[in-house]
């Protein structure tokens, strides 16, 4: 394996030039990556993990502490400002209409993904089904940022579209919850899982489990309408509506929805979805169609559209340079295949069952296999091995490298495979 590993720290001079240096490599490899992938019609998300492998483990370019260490804050912010963009492009009129199949894929479907997945992992690894079930509920959700280009590129049915994107829209934040449900089967004593060992102490561990899911989902409903009223009541009778007042609102609602749904231990990934549904959908929420308020609300997409890609590029080049090599020998990558290729053609068409009813089998079908994982995995992908670290779990820090290495080949192969035979499905299913 090629190492050039650069010893930054002889050249620059403090952390902070460090940081700087890191950032700067990101983000240059992030324009050649978007570059690539309008040239080669190829998903920018692989391109972007490959090249974070490669200016991480085997260039040296940014060393695999530095990569984690920024993964740990770029996870948390770039991952809800994406929710909070995507929360604005779900348009309520589709959503009603397909909102049992949405519903469905989104509860049932999820935890059926999240068990095979986990069964697999851990039967594979030989792992306990604890363990199994942490990656599973890590690699349970889709990815918008990977579909909604794609359906763009590729014209589909709109039901069928609204159905794929819009799943991933919602299970992006509730697969952000499953995993801190998942944790406290697997580490108690990290904070996300807390509330749930509490309340395990009144009632046994699976009904807390799911209290405290429950809870999460209503809490974070209730947050998100009432931050979403502020903001427009921001735009409306403050005037925030010109730049940079706009884009200002716009990142304070983000942040301040966030924070708020954590302190109150809700999901503040699901805070910021809703907040992002409910402004962007303002004319039937709040039964509003002045210009103005339009006005501010595009400008709110722009802005946040352009974080949400910051935030995407910096997820998945961290997330390829936090890579440990020395994890992906052949035997891993194969092991790693062999769940990545269940979770696409056993997990994911089984889960989808659940509509089977509502729907003709070929339309089906093309549902259960467009469900590539992308930002949100990738985002969690590390959790359990900085606990380990943190806690000086030398056993969890085993299981994180394992989850580790397999998200990323799972993300790398759900990516490539499903979007590159759209065209061939959508002629054989579709047409």
């Amino acid at each position: 394996m090629i190492s050039l590993d650069f010893n930054i720290s002889l050249v620059l001079h403090s952390e902070v030039d460090v940081v700087a240096y890191a950032v700067l490599i990101v983000l240059l490899f992030g324009i050649i990556s978007l570059l690539i992938s309008r040239r080669t019609k190829i998903s920018y998300i692989p391109i972007l993990i490959l090249f974070g492998i490669l200016i991480g483990p085997v260039l040296g370019m940014i060393n695999r502490k530095l990569a984690l260490s920024l993964f740990e804050y770029v996870r948390v912010f770039g991952l809800f400002m994406i929710l909070f963009a995507e929360g604005y492009h779900l348009w309520r009129s589709l959503l009603v209409k397909n909102f049992t199949t949405i519903a469905l894929l989104d509860t049932i479907g999820l935890l059926i993904t999240a068990l095979l997945a986990g069964f697999i992992f851990s039967l594979i690894f030989h792992v306990p089904f604890t363990v199994g079930f942490l990656f599973g509920a890590i690699v349970s959700a889709t990815d918008p940022a990977t579909l909604i280009p794609l359906f763009k590129q590729h014209k589909v049915d709109r039901n069928i579209e609204t159905v794929i994107v819009t799943e991933s829209i919602f299970n992006d934040p509730l697969g952000v919850v499953l995993t801190s449900l998942a944790l406290a089967f697997v580490m108690p004593q990290a904070p996300s899982a807390q509330p749930v060992e509490k309340l395990a102490e009144y009632v046994t561990l699976y009904p807390a489990a799911i209290l405290y899911f429950l809870y999460q989902v209503g809490m974070s409903i209730v947050i998100g309408a009432i931050v979403a009223w502020i903001g427009y009541e921001g735009i409306k009778k403050i005037k925030l509506r010109k730049s940079p007042y706009v884009e200002i609102l716009a990142i304070t609602l983000a942040f301040g929805g966030f924070v708020l749904g954590e302190v109150v231990g809700a999901s503040g990934f699901l805070v910021a979805t809703v907040i992002g549904i409910l402004l962007g959908n303002y004319d039937d929420f709040f039964h509003d169609n002045s210009p103005e308020v339009q006005h501010a609300v595009r400008w709110h997409m722009h802005f946040n559209d352009v974080l949400a890609m910051l935030g995407t590029i910096f997820i998945f080049i961290l997330l390829g340079a936090s890579l440990n090599l020395s994890m992906l020998d052949p035997l891993m990558i194969l092991y790693g295949s062999i769940i990545a290729l269940f979770i696409v053609f056993v997990a994911r068409p089984v889960a989808a069952l659940v509509i089977l009813p509502k729907w003709k089998f070929k339309k089906y079908l093309f549902i259960s296999l467009e469900g590539p994982r992308g930002v949100v995995p990738s985002a969690l992908a590390s959790m359990p091995l900085m606990l380990g670290i943190a806690y000086n779990n030398t056993q969890m820090i085993h299981w994180g490298e394992l989850i580790l290495s397999t998200t990323i080949i799972t993300v790398l192969l759900t990516v490539i495979i499903e979007t590159l035979w759209v065209p061939y499905l959508k002629k054989k299913l579709l047409s």
